[in-house]
């Protein structure tokens, strides 16, 4: 087991730190230099130079400033550093170097004696703290001369006197961002759209949802995600606003708040958000920030009530006086330009998988599933399940610093260590993924949630003994019966079944016609099968999954015969298809029912279009059609 997959870049830097000394002293470290040489982290002419040293202290003191200089200007290779000291080879020629790298598998080096920050460092941060009370003093002596200011500019921008039109302002309001749609385009709005007459498509995060405005409108749990359903609050917790405490801004439709759709009267909510009085303050403290109040929460107030968050008033102190004032219209569009700051400045936070490459292959790494680069699967391939160190070996070869060379978003992977949003687990953990039972083991080299609906809140998953694939008895086709659970033998999924036989089902290339009218035998009802869960799959959101009567009134007013996916899958179950055209029939009717539907909603139509390519495309690949 290799410690370093397990201990933070820190914790690394600061164990050099304590060991320079002892590093430089010892004898005969031209071994020593000649391998950080290798590993670039010594410049060639200054490894010539102390190389020719003959000196004991003078090369004692140049190996010295050569890990000084690592510690300082090169402190990010440092575990590139102790990989290649810790090398077999140099730990049978250097006895110091293998004491160090005990220290650091048996975790002793953790209970060694703190050390002290450096007078350098507490000197700076007592100068900073002081000019950072003085500035804080400043700017607070001078909040009630800006609202002042700010309260004249208003005033002088709506009643101009006679010379305002000799002399303009100089100082002339700043044109605020509009978030909302043009009012020329209020009758595309998106609560407007026939589709979103009883549900809406929300966001909060990296989470999606999807809101019944009936339930909203009542002060139910309104929000479904996952077959589980959450009242605004719950679902700004669960994906990880929480800090926010206020569902109207953190919680979006097509990228609008909700606040917005409320406001306008386009959304109908028994709830309402009062903001806490600490979070007013902060809008114009010295700090400019937002800072959220532990003792007030969302209440549930009745529509009725005359309590709003733009009626309320806020107090802003300060030094010399105290002063109190309504709060604007312009205060909402003001927080949410500082929650979308927030945001922005580290989404990866609220994010629970990564798209990851190592030279030419690529994968999904999932944030639940790392632990190390050794322990948990964590990084999902088309062909298996991975830990970051078999990534790096599949792609690379053995011996490759895993944090450095897996990329995400073009930078390493360590950018996400230090950011703190992968957390490397320590060494003496005992969670499941650091040291898993035989039946965990076997259970990380398949999916969590099921390959079909995207869902794991079944108890349930059966997973194929030769892919990482996971489904639910009633999703996956055919249908998975109690007996081939019971069943002690490998099971095998519809796409594997189909990726071993694809080549022998049609040897010769055969036309569009032909194919349509062939018979359902047993070869094409298994293509079928695959072709349909394949088209499953692809739609992530689920959105053709079920029948589109149940969440949508007028549906059957305008469409005469509504088509579905899951109805698909029954017809094929009851073998009610008699040729493979009966088949694509319907499900190019769906298609073609998603394009007269959606006629105002291009995103949609979308959706439709490109399932529909993915569809056809992968049809004439399944029946060998030029």
């Amino acid at each position: 087991m290799n410690p370093l997959d397990f201990l933070e870049p820190e914790e690394l830097l600061r164990f050099f730190h304590c060991h320079k000394t002892e590093l430089s002293c010892m004898e005969n470290p031209y071994t020593f230099l000649s391998q950080l040489r290798d590993y670039n982290l010594i410049p060639e002419d200054r490894y010539r130079e102390v190389s020719r040293m003959r000196s004991k202290e003078n090369l004692k003191k140049a190996v010295y400033k050569i890990l000084d200089q690592l510690e300082q200007e090169d402190s990010e290779h440092i575990q590139l550093f102790w990989e290649c000291v810790f090398k077999e080879i140099m730990l049978t020629q250097y006895h110091t170097l293998r004491t160090l790298r005990n220290s650091l598998m048996d975790g002793s080096f953790h209970f060694g004696t703190k050390i002290p920050e450096r007078v350098e460092k507490r000197e700076k941060d007592k100068r900073k703290q002081q000019k950072l009370s003085e500035d804080e003093e400043t700017e607070a002596n001078s909040v009630t001369k800006k609202m002042k200011l700010r309260k004249k500019s208003i005033c002088e921008d709506e009643q101009p006197g006679p010379s305002s039109q000799i002399t303009p302002n100089p100082k002339k309001r700043k044109e605020k961002i509009c978030f909302s749609t043009p009012q020329k385009e209020d009758k595309n709005d998106v609560c407007s759209w026939p589709i979103y007459k009883t549900q809406l498509p929300v966001t909060c995060g990296e989470v999606k949802g999807i809101l019944k405005r009936e339930k909203l409108a009542k002060g139910e749990k309104c929000i479904l995600v996952e077959k589980q359903w959450f009242t605004p609050i719950e679902f700004e917790r669960f994906a990880g606003m929480e800090r926010y405490k206020n569902w109207k801004l953190s919680i979006r439709c097509m990228g609008i708040p909700l606040g917005k759709h409320i406001k306008k009267g386009q959304l109908k909510s028994a709830l309402r958000f009062r903001p806490s009085q600490s979070a007013k303050k902060s809008l114009f403290g010295s700090n400019n920030s937002t800072t959220a109040s532990n003792q007030e929460e969302d209440e549930d107030v009745t529509e009725n009530e005359e309590s709003d968050p733009e009626d309320q008033q806020e107090e802003t102190s300060s030094s010399n006086e105290e002063n109190s004032t309504d709060v604007s219209e312009e205060e909402p569009e003001e927080m949410e330009e500082q929650g979308e700051q927030q945001t922005q400045t580290c989404p990866e936070h609220y994010k629970k998988m990564f798209e990851v490459t190592c030279g030419a292959l690529s994968g999904t790494l999932h944030k639940h599933r790392f632990a190390s680069g050794t322990c948990g699967k964590s990084i999902r391939t088309e062909e298996s399940w991975m830990s970051p160190v078999e990534f790096t070996e599949a792609a690379l070869g053995p011996d490759v610093p895993w944090r450095r060379d897996i990329k995400y978003d073009g930078k390493p992977l360590n950018a996400l260590i230090e950011a703190k949003v992968l957390e490397i687990h320590s060494l003496r953990c005992t969670c499941n993924l650091c040291e898993p039972e035989l039946e965990e083991l076997d259970y990380e080299k398949n999916d969590d949630e099921c390959f079909i609906c995207k869902s794991n809140k079944e108890k349930d998953l059966v997973v194929c003994d030769y892919c990482p694939k996971s489904f639910h008895q009633k999703c996956h086709l055919p249908q998975i019966e109690d007996e081939t659970l019971r069943d002690t033998g490998k099971w095998m999924c519809t796409f594997c079944i189909f990726a071993r036989n694809q080549n022998g089902l049609y040897d010769d290339e055969q036309e569009m016609a032909v194919a349509l009218s062939q018979q359902i035998s047993r070869e094409n009802l298994m293509v079928c099968q695959y072709l349909l869960l394949y088209l499953h799959s692809a739609d992530g959101g689920q959105i053709f999954a079920g029948d589109p009567c149940h969440d949508l009134e007028d549906y059957s007013i305008v469409i005469e015969t509504p088509m579905w996916l899951c109805k698909i899958a029954e017809k094929l179950e009851k073998k009610q298809y008699q040729t493979v055209n009966q088949f694509v029939t319907d499900v190019q009717l769906i298609f073609s029912n998603c394009f007269k539907y959606n006629q105002n909603n291009a995103n949609y139509r979308a959706i439709g279009d490109h399932l529909k390519q993915l569809f056809n495309r992968e049809f004439k690949k399944a029946f060998s059609i030029p």
